[in-house]
């Protein structure tokens, strides 16, 4: 069963605001991650746990590309739409 895009970005901001503990209604698609004070390890991290909630594997150089809640919520469904659709 596909994911709405509500559902991956309510997902992806409940990773992301426990990653960094703070409360899930401050973080946004918006949020940038240095206004979260995300680092590289932060967004590492991040990356796995996305990963595992929705069965995906991140490409290494993606992560780079990271600025904002959006762009992980779009690269989760960008990852989910090329998957193939599991029986």
């Amino acid at each position: 069963m596909a994911l709405t895009q509500d559902e991956i970005a309510a997902r992806c901001i409940d990773i992301i605001a426990k990653s960094k503990a703070i409360p899930v209604e401050s973080v946004t698609l918006a949020s940038t991650f240095d206004s979260l004070a995300i680092d590289s390890l932060d967004k590492i991290n991040i990356s796995f746990e996305v990963e595992e909630a929705f069965d995906i594997e991140i490409p290494d150089d993606a992560l780079g590309s990271l600025k904002t809640v959006g762009d992980v919520v779009t690269g989760v469904e960008k990852i989910l739409a090329a998957a193939p659709a599991a029986e």
